[in-house]
């Protein structure tokens, strides 16, 4: 016997299918969608603005030529880029001058205190070596957010400079009495406090004086001048000769030894 058919459904008319449709819910309206707006800087706004405040706060006199030298790119380039900025209100040309706004400087100090801080967290946390930890806060100052920042002042207790001894805006930094290693006379006894930015970029700079253990902190007698301006410095008994260039930047504080 064969199975018995389901009746066939009845097809909809016109007016039937228009007044269920009519009887369903509204679709909720799609909003238009919003163009998305970063929280932050691009890299290269907070590049260039971190250059120019490392720069003045080195009294390095802040022109096209000088950012061009420590950001290893072309004269014309800077130039580009300083016109895209005084458009956005970062910077102000002075007669050639280069100077940050108030805008300018507020992401300059943002930048610069994530750098710092991110160096004082690769160095003390992960063991990183000063050169190491320098390049990869280049990475990290592009992307910690205030959350982050927060989180790592309060691992690291509140740290008021980075490895270098060059001091994180915003802590509660408070600058000794320093004077240039260079001014020092023979059989003078110092305390290093810091290594300015521009020895940072100085290559095998960093290497050098960490392994020699002129670092913060650290301290020595001077033992010798050399025609030449050379140095030569006892530090935990070893002999170091540094450079004019070297000495004329690095900033000390008077010890007895």
């Amino acid at each position: 016997m064969a199975p018995a058919k389901a009746p066939s459904a009845e097809p909809l008319t016109a007016s039937a299918a228009a007044a269920a449709t009519a009887s369903l819910p509204a679709p909720e309206a799609i909003p238009e969608s919003l163009p998305y707006e970063s929280p932050e800087w691009h890299p290269a706004f907070e590049e260039y603005c971190e250059t120019i405040f490392e720069l003045a706060e080195d009294d390095v006199e802040v022109i096209q030529a000088r950012i061009a030298d420590r950001l290893d790119i072309s004269r014309p380039a800077v130039s580009e880029m300083i016109r895209r900025m005084k458009a956005e209100g970062l910077v102000e040309d002075l007669r050639g001058t280069i100077q940050l706004t108030q805008k300018g400087h507020s992401l300059a100090e943002t930048v610069v205190r994530r750098h710092r801080l991110a160096e004082r967290f690769l160095t003390d946390m992960l063991g990183l070596s000063w050169a190491e930890a320098h390049q990869e806060a280049g990475k990290w100052e592009h992307i910690i957010s205030p959350a982050v920042e927060e989180a790592m002042m309060k691992t690291l207790q509140q740290p008021t400079t980075c490895p270098h001894g060059n001091p994180i805006p915003g802590s509660a930094y408070e600058p000794p009495e320093m004077t240039p290693l260079n001014d020092l006379q023979v059989g003078q006894g110092f305390m290093v406090q810091r290594i300015p930015e521009e020895l940072e970029f100085a290559s095998g700079m960093l290497e050098f004086l960490e392994a020699a253990r002129v670092t913060p902190g650290s301290t020595g007698v001077v033992i010798a001048r050399s025609p030449d301006g050379t140095l030569t410095l006892e530090v935990d008994g070893d002999a170091v000769g540094l450079s004019s260039y070297a000495t004329e930047r690095i900033l000390v504080t008077s010890a007895s030894l």
